[in-house]
């Protein structure tokens, strides 16, 4: 009888990958004093900001008990606010505060210049392709519906 898998552990290997990249950019932020997670949220509302609480939570693969608590503390450490939403009263934008934006200012050089680093590394032809070879096996597997 064969034991054996006849695919490689595509999810455990894509761990592997992110933790092997994140031990270059984890010194950055351990300077910076933010987590990994406040990290997500702070590039992503650099990026695309305001944004609702929902979205945040889908667009940083973070859940949204975890993602209340992580505002909380953001907004108290003075890198986000919180207004109610001008089109419904009842919903909520998040944005960087100055403060936020200013971190982020501080850390792009680091962040790039690691991004320059894996570039040389890896290379950028291979890099560029495999930005989009993970984009497109994301849509594929969207388009799939989960395995019940």
């Amino acid at each position: 009888m064969n034991r054996h898998f006849h695919h490689r552990n595509l999810p455990h290997l894509l761990l592997y990958a992110r933790e092997a990249l994140m031990a270059h950019f984890r010194p950055i932020l351990n300077q910076a004093g933010v987590t990994e997670q406040q990290w997500r949220v702070l590039r992503t509302l650099s990026d695309l900001e305001p944004m609702e609480p929902n979205q945040i939570a889908a667009s940083c693969q973070i859940l949204r008990p975890s993602l209340t608590r992580m505002l909380l503390g953001m907004e108290q450490a003075g890198l986000i606010q919180r207004e109610r939403s001008s089109a419904d009263q009842r919903r909520q934008d998040i944005s960087l505060t100055p403060k936020g934006r200013k971190l982020i200012e501080r850390m792009r050089p680091l962040v790039d210049r690691r991004y320059e680093n894996l570039e040389k590394t890896v290379g950028k032809d291979r890099l560029e392709r495999l930005y989009r070879d993970i984009d497109a096996a994301i849509e594929l597997v969207k388009r799939e519906p989960p395995a019940v």
